[in-house]
């Protein structure tokens, strides 16, 4: 399925119905008197979450959202039926935006969460409403109200527990699929991701966390270089990075220096991404050579606080400990939110 994380849509609320000029008129009943009935109410625009969507693909092929209109009212003082609601579904971390104004409307995060974003006109009254004592045949009726319409766009942002970053190439790809049943390319050159993946990773019998692997980072990201900044929004709302390492010929530079340059990109996007917790997992350790630079480079990333991991995700080397180690700190991060803001430990 193709990923579609940003799509603009036109929307518009069911018209009211107008309301009917009408008077009474049978057989042997004198002075009948008015009998228009009120237009019915437009149809709203509802949007709602589905748990089943993961993209905004659908979007991409229907762009303009009609609610129904109210019919308009009927003698006999007979009301117009009202418009028919029009609910549009969305994924989970879905934002809504008026694109005239910017103004951010929603942010849909939860199953079967459900925001009204265009109200349906109001429908009008009939000749009936409008009689008095001194006007008694009264031949003044409302139209109904137009519902609302609005350019909206959209933004997705995956909803995930465990964003996974690093180098093109760093190994993501393959410890996604290594831990979880999702089943990204992968390919020995860079930027085989081309777009976020998602899977669901047991842990402690019957526990999961869900694992998000982004395209690789490289030096301007967030100035737009690479696959640029459209994927960065993607980690926003994970709670702990794992940042992969990998110390093989496939990776050119300094690992350090490359290391630094992620997190300098993840800072430019958003400062908040670095306040983040963040786990170093070198990769490949399977290679003999790398699994000595590993024994080298270790020392630097304890100095500065890290918790490091050395994994193969071929072999499956080191895996349980990771998916274990992840699954402590989530609950350790979770219980802390839930105790009130504290110092990492």
């Amino acid at each position: 399925m193709k990923f579609v994380d940003e799509v603009k849509i036109n929307v518009k609320s069911g018209d009211g119905g107008r309301g009917c000029l009408s008077f009474r008129r049978e057989k042997f009943i004198e002075l009948g008197g008015p009998d228009g009935g009120d237009g019915g109410n437009g149809g709203d625009i509802l949007f709602r979450v589905d748990s089943g969507l993961g993209t905004l693909l659908d979007f991409r092929y229907k762009v303009h959202y009609k609610a129904g209109r109210g019919a308009h009212g009927m003698g006999k003082k007979r009301h117009g039926k009202n418009g028919e609601t029009l609910v549009i579904k969305v994924p989970p971390g879905t934002l809504i935006f008026d694109d005239e104004t910017g103004e951010q409307i929603a942010d849909l995060t939860e199953t079967d969460q459900e925001v009204l974003i265009a109200k349906g006109g109001m429908g009008g009254r009939g000749n009936a409403r409008f009689a008095t004592s001194t006007n008694r045949a009264p031949r003044h009726t409302q139209p109904g109200t137009p519902g609302e319409e609005k350019i909206l766009r959209m933004q997705l942002k995956l909803l995930a527990d465990i964003g996974l970053v690093g180098m093109p190439n760093a190994g993501k790809s393959t410890l996604i699929s290594a831990v979880s049943a999702a089943r990204p390319k992968i390919a020995d050159y860079p930027f085989t991701t081309l777009v976020p993946n998602l899977g669901v990773v047991s842990y402690d019998g019957f526990k999961t966390m869900v694992m998000a692997d982004i395209p690789g980072l490289i030096q301007g990201a967030s100035e737009g270089h690479g696959l640029g900044t459209r994927f960065l929004r993607h980690v926003e709302r994970t709670d702990l990075f794992l940042h992969l390492v990998d110390l093989s010929m496939m990776q050119e530079g300094d690992a350090r220096e490359n290391f630094e340059m992620i997190n300098n990109e993840l800072r430019r996007h958003d400062p908040a991404l670095l306040a983040k917790p963040q786990i170093v997992v070198l990769t490949k350790s399977d290679i003999t050579e790398v699994r000595e630079l590993h024994e080298e480079i270790r020392p630097w990333f304890e100095e500065q606080g890290y918790k490091v991991l050395e994994i193969s995700a071929v072999t499956g080397e080191g895996l349980p400990q990771l998916v274990s180690t992840v699954g402590r700190e989530l609950e350790r991060l979770r219980s802390a939110d839930e105790d009130g803001p504290q110092t990492p430990a």
